[in-house]
């Protein structure tokens, strides 16, 4: 374990080198921070930290840099995440409530946190899996084709067209609306089709046809959409930060563009708390000089999906974390208004 005096040195040079870019010496520190020790015995405190790892001399330069072992000590030894200033939550609050449908509060937010962080946003879309029902639609569009609308707690929308066997009148119809939602309204995905299977034999004979092919589509919606969506924003600004990495961009950006590299980096939604992981915490080869900040968002106290920055492991850390954070609770709060 680092002594208190020594886990101070390293904050220090934490941040002076994330606002600096430039590698930090003794001097320098004794000069910027009040250490309240000797610039000798900071350079004790250096060498030591140096010697276990925790940062590291990048070239000729007196200076020191940490390594992805000093920032994993630094974050899991952070007091607290900065918070947003309150004209910045009144922004984020007006921004997410504009949006008009899932769709536009996804893509919302993956500006939002790009342009807070300045890094790489990445959100997934809520799954459908650990959604419940709000209700299912039936609209007749002729005597024998029905729109099917399934509405999720989370505001996601499916729609698909059904072909039935026979025509179905609008009086039969609405017996199905009311019998399947009674069903399946507040209702997990995951218990919808146990919970429909014998609707059919609760019919007459010249409906069952019609309501099963009714039902094999909204359990076909169902699987379909277990795929996980994400999206993505603000890769741009990597450019920023091209003396972060090492060699090149490029590997950085072709990973960024894997959907199952990055919702491998989001993490399991089950885990709906904060995530940091750096450097070579990430298993992705082309990742392993970033950092990636995520948490998961819903609309009650579980996380249907998460989202993310993806950055240097030179990064802000408090403020990226206190902004995604920020987000991901507004985010949840839209949702279930929505």
């Amino acid at each position: 374990m680092l002594s208190e005096r020594r886990l101070e040195v390293l904050r220090a040079i934490v941040q002076d080198y994330v606002g600096t870019q430039e590698p930090v010496g003794s001097k320098a520190l004794t000069e910027r921070h009040n250490l309240q020790v000797s610039p000798a015995t900071v350079r004790n405190d250096m060498a030591a930290l140096e010697e276990e790892g925790y940062i590291a001399q990048p070239h000729t330069s007196a200076g020191r840099i940490p390594t992805d072992k000093g920032y994993r000590l630094f974050v899991d030894k952070l007091a607290s995440v900065k918070p947003l200033s309150k004209p910045e939550r009144r922004a984020i609050q007006s921004f997410l409530e504009d949006a008009v449908d899932l769709d536009d509060v996804v893509s919302r937010t993956v500006r939002l946190l790009a342009q807070l962080t300045r890094q790489v946003a990445v959100v997934q879309y809520p799954s459908l899996t650990r959604s419940t029902v709000r209700h299912v639609e039936l609209l007749l569009l002729a005597p024998a084709r029905l729109m099917l609308v399934l509405i999720t707690d989370t505001g996601r929308v499916e729609q698909r067209v059904v072909e039935c066997p026979t025509p179905i009148s609008e009086t039969s119809l609405a017996d199905l609306r009311a019998r399947l939602n009674s069903r399946v309204v507040g209702e997990r995905f995951s218990e919808v089709p146990k919970l429909v299977q014998d609707l059919p034999e609760s019919f007459d004979q010249e409906d069952r046809g019609t309501v099963s092919t009714v039902l094999a589509t909204l359990l076909e919606t169902l699987v379909e959409e277990t795929e996980e969506r994400l999206m993505i924003g603000g890769t741009a600004n990597l450019t920023r930060f091209v003396h972060d990495f090492p060699l090149t961009i490029r590997p950085v950006l072709e990973a960024l563009e894997e959907q199952v590299v990055l919702l491998k980096l989001l993490g399991e939604t089950q885990e709906p708390g904060m995530t940091v992981r750096i450097g070579h915490e990430n298993a992705h080869e082309g990742l392993t000089s970033t950092s990636v900040v995520s948490v998961g968002y819903g609309s009650g106290d579980e996380a249907v999906a998460k989202l993310g920055v993806v950055g240097p492991t030179r990064m802000d850390y408090p403020g990226t974390m206190g902004a995604v954070r920020a987000v991901a609770r507004y985010v949840g709060q839209i949702l279930a208004e929505s």
